[in-house]
């Protein structure tokens, strides 16, 4: 388990896994025949925490790819790469920091490299996403809220 070096506050790792993941080709095996490969790809994610019980959480990073080729999909991955994370010691904003970004950063690789073996399985060529800057998509989605409550007129 990692932990910070504070000794009242703890962020660790109990267990990484797959909590689901599909392939889909709807247009195989056609899909195979294309003379030059150049796929368009549409990359979503998501992202969820549930509190589990004390200080567990499970946070849940969604990876949906789309690729396309000359306007025909080839395949769909889907992918929700999930940990088990203990956070205690810290207050909410440094709280929903971790689950946030700390976390995201965490599973990313683990989504990848799901995302890259399920393509090769499917009989594609590996599908490797470019790293994210969860710390930058979080200060986004905080900006993106403060906007929306300035807008509502909702309190801070």
């Amino acid at each position: 388990m990692n932990e910070t070096s504070e000794p009242n506050k703890k962020f660790g790792i109990q267990k990484l896994y797959v909590k689901d993941a599909s392939f889909e080709s709807p247009t195989s095996p056609q899909s195979f025949s294309f003379k030059k490969w150049n796929p368009k790809i549409e990359l979503n994610l998501t992202n969820d925490q549930t509190h589990i019980d004390g200080d567990v959480y499970e946070v849940v990073l969604s990876v949906t790819l789309t690729v396309s080729h000359e306007e025909t999909t080839a395949f769909l991955v889907e992918v929700h790469q999930a940990g088990l994370f203990e956070i205690a010691g810290f207050d909410d904003e440094q709280k929903n920091f971790l689950l946030g970004s700390q976390c995201m950063t965490i599973l990313f690789p683990y989504a990848r490299e799901a995302v890259s073996d399920l393509s090769v399985r499917g009989g594609f060529p590996p599908l490797t996403m470019s790293p994210v800057n969860f710390d930058a998509v979080y200060q986004q989605h905080l900006q993106q809220k403060q906007a929306e409550q300035d807008e509502t007129g909702a309190p801070h």
